[in-house]
């Protein structure tokens, strides 16, 4: 009998595979993007999005499991161009979780809404007994509105686009299991959560050509781009010496053995725009606090279908797939 395992909720392969082959085909789904693109009204069309948080541990450098469960649904409604606009929020506590910690986390939640101009409008809470959970999951759900003549999609990429990254990758991922594991890194190493729905605002006002959006969470930037490659039935191909990789991250993964292109990120996209107006968009993306270090990193080519390439910085190039198994769980 075939059981769920915990690399199911990594990302990577596996998640993949479980949701194309058992919730496409039941739900009966059109489209694998962050956020659910529903009917028109006469301002545009809504989007809806919903995702569950179970970082462990629930407070780490730079951030804390509230303000992740906002920023990550405002992220995800903002990766199919909509504006971010109401938020639900499930809670599940654990029997003997400290009240002063669910103050703190509830205080974040409502701070990390201010600062993306969202409203968390309804929620619920349920307790587990002692040993049924981990402390606290969160389960959020956001609504945002897409203008009309904005349509963000992977079906949208085409041969020559361009990518382009917004800021450095692995700064989530390292930081969580850092502080997991009581590794301290000099300097530290800080998580990059943050909402991007005004960094997102902003290029969608220098253009309407940007044909794909994602923020590369779980399976990190090589999953993200592989799905992209899937889903759009082209070839992507990235330089490995363009891609910023913070030192430290750099540094810790070699120590730890892990790849920094699979670590996962809460603060970055990926931005798949036509060829013609990377350059002006990055140089806007760069005047946005969290789009300092953006630049391009590759671009979309018509062959091999659905494979992701990786120029490497001897020269030689490297396939990328989907993360396999479960590089560091629990990060999200």
């Amino acid at each position: 009998m075939e059981r769920i395992l915990l690399g199911h909720g990594s990302g990577g392969r596996l998640m993949y595979q479980l949701i194309r082959e058992h919730f496409v085909p039941q739900f009966e789904l059109k489209a694998l993007n962050d956020s659910a693109v529903l009917g028109r009204i006469d301002q545009g069309k809504l989007a809806f999005t919903t995702d569950s948080y179970v970082v462990s541990p629930v407070f780490f450098p730079g951030g804390n499991i509230g303000e992740l469960a906002v920023y990550g649904t405002v992220n995800d409604l903002s990766m199919v161009g909509a504006k971010p606009l109401y938020l639900t929020a499930g809670l599940i506590l654990e029997e003997g979780f400290p009240l002063d910690d669910l103050k703190k986390i509830l205080a974040s939640m409502s701070s990390a809404a201010a600062q993306a101009g969202v409203k968390i409008v309804a929620g619920d809470t349920k307790v587990v007994n002692k040993g049924k959970g981990d402390g606290i999951f969160i389960n959020t759900s956001g609504v945002g509105l897409i203008k009309k003549g904005i349509d963000v999609s992977p079906l949208k990429v085409r041969p020559s686009d361009k990518v382009i990254i917004s800021g450095s990758v692995g700064n989530h991922g390292i930081s969580i299991i850092a502080e997991r594991n009581g590794i301290s890194f000099n300097p530290p190493i800080i998580s990059d959560t943050a909402p991007l729905n005004g960094l997102v605002d902003r290029m969608l006002k220098k253009t309407k050509e940007i044909h794909a959006m994602r923020d590369p969470t779980r399976g990190g930037l090589a999953t993200t781009l592989k799905e992209i490659a899937v889903d759009s039935g082209y070839c992507i191909f990235i330089e490995e010496e363009a891609i910023p990789v913070p030192q430290g991250v750099k540094g810790a993964c070699e120590l730890l053995g892990l790849d920094p292109l699979y670590v996962a990120n809460e603060g970055i996209l990926i931005a798949i725009v036509k060829s013609q107006v990377a350059e002006p968009l990055v140089k806007i993306m760069k005047k946005h606090p969290l789009g300092k270090e953006a630049r391009i990193i590759g671009e979309v080519k018509e062959s091999p279908s659905g494979m992701v390439l990786l120029k490497t910085a001897i020269g030689g190039t490297r396939i990328i797939e989907m993360l396999s198994g479960d590089q560091l769980p629990r990060i999200c």
